[in-house]
């Protein structure tokens, strides 16, 4: 009955910066922890990075120190701002509750030159 929309990507120069955003449609940031996840062509879906019902966050190795996932309770909204994009982050990217199993269309960020 969740749903989120996903909005922000684009296309950027390697080294630029992006603002993803994630709508849900109720109060549930109490209840669930939530992800950030991203699928490029040919690869699988991979958790990027997640931030608990107590607010503490946690990130993929491949990210750290250029992403920061947060969260707006009262907008019920979640956010990843991508600094220093890489080519290797091209991908289309999707939130979701940790363990949730219903996806939605996700946002496509392209890293190229």
């Amino acid at each position: 009955q969740v749903q989120f929309v996903e909005s922000g990507g684009g296309l950027v120069q390697p080294g630029g910066s992006l603002r993803l955003n994630c709508a849900a449609s109720g109060d549930i940031f109490s209840i669930y922890a939530m992800g950030w996840y991203r699928q490029a062509p040919g690869k699988q879906r991979e958790l990027v990075a997640h931030i608990t019902r107590g607010g503490s966050t946690n990130y993929a190795d491949f990210v750290k120190g250029r992403f920061t996932i947060s969260r707006d309770i009262p907008k019920n909204t979640i956010y990843l701002q991508m600094n220093s994009l890489k080519p290797e982050d091209t991908a289309v990217y999707y939130c979701n509750t940790l363990g949730g199993d219903s996806w939605g269309q996700g946002t496509q960020v392209t890293v190229s030159s």
